[in-house]
């Protein structure tokens, strides 16, 4: 597979922040910044997105750096309105899309490392292009979307009073 000790480092920090993520929206709904599955979802994103500034094919800064400061950026961003903004319910909102896209684009880079290493030797996919790497990107993004759905109407409700 021919991962560096940097490589190794930052896998295993982004499986268990995703794995954090996932457990955190199953558990409560939304990735809770507050519960310890959204702290280790948190740090483990920022770890993971700045490592990968570590990674260059070409020896320079490229659009997967960029990608990566995105991605740390949507949830520096969210960690500041669910610390800073408690009493603003509307900002949950955006809290949580924030937290949802940043887990989402977090899996395009995972799902194309991921199809085009393994099972090693004979991995799924070629290239980012293989269909196989599209079409799970494409389930991930229905997944995004009825996940953003189902977090806004809670939330709505959660607004209301209506769940407390």
């Amino acid at each position: 597979m021919g991962l560096s000790n940097l490589g190794i480092f930052h896998t295993i920090v982004g499986i268990i922040a995703i794995i954090a993520g996932l457990a955190s929206f199953i558990k409560f709904g939304k990735i809770d910044l507050a519960r310890l599955s959204g702290k280790v979802y948190f740090y483990g994103t920022i770890v993971t997105s700045l490592t990968a500034l570590g990674f260059t094919k070409h020896g320079r800064f490229n659009p997967g750096h960029i990608f990566s400061l995105f991605i740390a950026a949507l949830v520096v961003i969210a960690f500041i309105l669910s610390y800073q903004k408690k009493g603003n319910i509307k900002a949950r909102y955006f809290e949580n899309l924030q937290l949802s896209l940043s887990f989402f684009l977090s899996l395009v880079p995972t799902v194309n490392e991921t199809l085009t290493r393994v099972p090693i030797g004979h991995p799924v996919a070629k290239d980012p292009s293989d269909p196989a790497i599209k079409t799970t990107l494409l389930v991930f993004f229905i997944l995004f979307i009825a996940g953003s759905v189902f977090q806004f109407i809670k939330q709505r409700k959660i607004n209301n009073g209506q769940l407390l």
